[in-house]
């Protein structure tokens, strides 16, 4: 029931964020009447900075949701159901990889089309060609993920390096390409942007906190834990301690030497 939930929600937000962008889309195939005077010259004028304005607002949301929030999420999942061996949270986490970058995939793509159809791409700037090289990357990484051998298969390790070296790329360049269009729009718009390269820089921060902990929870968690059933706050080790010869009729005694677990 939580997958199916988590699916719906999913599916639900995907098919809002995919009606968003068909609007300016589908807006660019109607014409615009005639300017008569110099004032209908100047409303015509002000309605397509303001049409352009609101598309480039679009594309970048899509391209920040998909490359700048989806895809590392997507990456935590699946480092994360590295430390599951079966059951619900498995799969739920396992789902959450897929769904999430399937819907990363589908997203990029309606930015991308949305960027060849009404945008001036010269592809002289570094925001446009790490966008090109990202459209091809990230489709690449799609057919990859799908054509995943068996577990247990020789091909197996060397599908999982290519894998993790795709996905480590889209989501690398995806966040510098979310900076370089910020940077884009400032320059396209002369609006300001510091709020959004602050929120980004908090959103990046906090992505690579969860990173770096994932590999130290295991660890975290071991720590005052007494291997074996019972739980304590350190680990006391005991040693024996052989009497000497000269009093054999001792029983040996223990010392607990307490240390903190490995």
């Amino acid at each position: 029931m939580m997958v199916q939930s988590l699916a719906s929600s999913t599916a639900t937000t995907l098919v809002v964020l995919l009606l968003i962008t068909v609007v300016p889309i589908a807006s660019s195939f109607q014409g615009h009447p005639e300017p008569r005077n110099g004032h209908s010259i100047s409303n015509h004028h002000d309605h397509d900075h303001n049409k352009l304005l609101f598309e480039i607002t679009v594309h970048g949301f899509l391209l920040w949701a998909s490359l700048g929030f989806l895809a590392p999420v997507g990456m935590l999942a699946i480092r994360l159901s590295h430390r599951e061996e079966c059951g619900t949270r498995l799969k739920i986490l396992f789902y959450l990889h897929s769904i999430s970058q399937i819907v990363a995939l589908l997203l990029s793509t309606a930015g991308a089309v949305l960027s060849f159809k009404n945008f001036s791409n010269s592809f002289n700037n570094h925001h446009q060609r790490i966008g090109l090289s990202l459209y091809g990357i990230i489709w690449l990484q799609a057919v990859v993920g799908f054509i995943r051998p068996p577990r247990g298969s020789k091909r197996r390790s060397l599908w999982f390096l290519v894998h993790w070296m795709i996905g480590t790329t889209v989501c690398l360049l995806g966040i510098i390409n979310v900076y370089t269009g910020l940077v884009a729009y400032h320059e396209k718009t002369s609006r300001s942007i510091t709020k959004w390269i602050a929120a980004l820089t908090v959103e990046v921060c906090l992505l690579a906190l969860l990173y770096l902990f994932q590999d130290k929870w295991a660890y975290i968690r071991k720590q005052g834990v007494i291997l074996g059933n019972d739980p304590a706050v350190r680990s006391i080790d005991r040693v024996v301690v052989f009497p000497q010869d000269n009093n054999k009729h001792k029983e040996p005694r223990s010392i607990s030497l307490v240390q903190e677990s490995l």
